[in-house]
């Protein structure tokens, strides 16, 4: 089960962050297979220099290694090219309009599932498109049709969600990340996808994308989160939680007795079942 860890270099990566990729590392080494790490740099505004380098030299500090190459979105703009224009031959494409403030307002609205974009821009008459055009530079929506989409998640069990008309490419032409990750899981051969359960809700538009694209499904495990002392997802405000504050050493014996791993876990020991389905709160690190 060939598996990867993917951040985005715009910040440095904090202890949930990092006990993610643990757990992705683990799973992959468990069932002796490659493991890979992928650059999801799209986001240009966002990127900061420097940033890159220090989230791979934290993965090392923790006893992460990695095969082959590191690869970098921002250099594979053809491959998303390709499955826009694929998706567009298909029929699945359709321009949007709407800013943001719109979006929310819609999605709100009491009529379809809460959050999910109603359609608005799919129901433009080809005269509105093009007064809107004159003002706006579109963004493309995959049409799903509200096509429900269930899998079976290594931790959650059976699960599934219906699928929104969601973004593939921005209004500023970057492509979005539900595209990009899952044309490049399939390009790189990965197998499982062990991330944060924060992004549960988002696997049904990847596969549905996956689908659409005739490209292969990886299986999925959605692991539990590190929750700060105020019960908000872990973030730098919640005070030490880099390897900036805490040495690799201390932070690695937290990870591990977090997830009720003993301390001298060899990957070949590791058992996925064993880990808690609960979010951990994190109340600091005890030095080494």
């Amino acid at each position: 089960m060939i598996g990867r860890f993917a951040p985005s270099p715009t910040g440095t990566l904090h202890l949930g962050n990092l006990r993610t990729a643990l757990l992705a590392w683990l799973f992959a080494r468990s069932a002796g297979s490659r493991f890979l790490v992928r650059l999801e740099d799209l986001d240009a505004g966002r990127v900061r220099p420097g940033v890159a380098e220090e989230q791979l030299a934290d993965l090392a500090a923790i006893g992460i290694d990695w095969d082959g190459e590191v690869v970098q979105q921002s250099a594979r703009g053809d491959r998303y090219a390709a499955a826009i224009e694929r998706l567009g031959a298909a029929g699945r494409l359709y321009e949007c309009f709407c800013t943001r403030a719109e979006i929310r307002e819609a999605a709100s609205a009491p009529h379809g599932p809460q959050g999910h974009y109603p359609g608005t821009c799919l129901r433009l008459t080809d005269a509105e498109r093009e007064q809107r055009r004159a003002t706006r530079a579109p963004a493309l929506r995959v049409r799903a049709d509200g096509e429900r989409v269930e899998f079976a998640d290594r931790l959650h069990g059976a699960t599934g969600g219906v699928v929104d008309d969601f973004v593939v490419r921005r209004n500023d032409g970057a492509t979005a990340y539900n595209l990009a990750v899952v044309v490049d899981d399939a390009a790189q051969g990965v197998e499982e996808v062990v991330r944060g359960d924060d992004l549960l809700d988002s696997t049904p538009r990847q596969l549905f994308l996956a689908r659409q694209l005739g490209l292969p499904e990886p299986s999925y495990a959605h692991v539990p989160l590190v929750l700060g002392p105020d019960g908000a997802r872990l973030a730098k405000r919640h005070g030490a939680v880099t390897l900036r504050e805490v040495p690799a050493g201390a932070a690695k014996a937290w990870m591990l007795e977090s997830l009720n791993l003993p301390a001298d876990l060899a990957p070949g020991a590791f058992d996925p079942a064993a880990i808690p389905r609960q979010p951990t709160r994190f109340e600091g690190v005890e030095p080494t």
